[in-house]
């Protein structure tokens, strides 16, 4: 058997292009063509055949009928095991955040055009909020959502409202593309999100998203909205901001031990 060809770092060759294509079929929305594969890696088609095959034959790549390339089922158990440790790392960070501005904490990512909320550290107060961490939504009507959309292209944010629809959930929920976009300019601008009551009624979250992360994620505090009230938002907007500052710079130095 021949011998795998290694970097210079150490790395095997195969194996890192192979993650690379994974990466640019999740950067395509999830499916592309080889030849669409080819431009954007810059790999020989060839290569890029030989890969593709195998990464169909594990499960981690699917042919569709029209021939394109989709991600595979094989990766949604890898992706949410990875986001829930993620999660528990972060949940002393959660807990200083509770403990700070008095209320319930939350760290969700964006996983198939859908928030997942992977960690949740609750208030010391009767009366809280309680996301289920595994929790599903759609990232337009929450605080959590729109902070991360705010980070995105505006084309990708209009494709990803495409494919799932702005269902309303309540009468404050914003359920206009051009609306949506407009004021996630000013989200991005101010560098926090507000949730009015838009996934449900008598609630408010603030939430700010972390940066330079590999998947798209972000920090929340929610509460009833007679405690969180606007003019807390400034007080407690600050420290969210900081928590995702901490978070955003911990996973870029990939240093999850700390």
């Amino acid at each position: 058997m021949a011998e795998e060809k290694t970097s210079r770092d150490g790395s095997v060759q195969s194996l890192r292009r192979a993650f690379e294509l994974l990466e640019h079929l999740a950067d395509t929305g999830g499916e592309a063509s080889l030849s669409e594969l080819a431009a954007t890696s810059g790999l020989p088609m060839p290569t890029i055949h030989r890969l593709i095959r195998t990464l169909v034959a594990l499960g981690y790549v699917r042919q569709n009928t029209n021939r394109r390339y989709a991600l595979g089922a094989r990766l949604i158990r890898l992706g949410e095991n990875a986001s829930m440790q993620f999660g528990t790392w972060a949940r002393p960070l959660l807990a200083e955040l509770v403990d700070e501005v008095g209320e319930t904490a939350n760290l969700a990512v964006l996983e198939r055009d859908e928030v997942v909320y992977v960690a949740q550290v609750p208030s010391k107060h009767s009366m809280r909020m309680f996301t289920e961490v595994g929790r599903r939504v759609l990232p337009h009507g929450t605080g959590v959502g729109k902070a991360i959309l705010s980070r995105l292209p505006a084309d990708e944010v209009r494709a990803l409202l495409d494919r799932t629809g702005m269902p309303s959930y309540t009468e404050h929920t914003v359920t206009s593309p051009d609306e949506l976009l407009r004021h996630l300019v000013t989200i991005a601008t101010q560098g926090y999100a507000v949730d009015e009551s838009e996934q449900e009624l008598g609630v408010r979250c603030v939430a700010a998203p972390l940066t330079g992360t590999p998947a798209p994620a972000a920090v929340s505090v929610s509460g009833p909205e007679g405690r969180l009230t606007k003019e807390a938002v400034s007080r407690i907007a600050p420290a969210v901001q900081r928590v995702a500052a901490t978070l955003s710079a911990h996973l870029a130095s990939d240093d999850l031990s700390a």
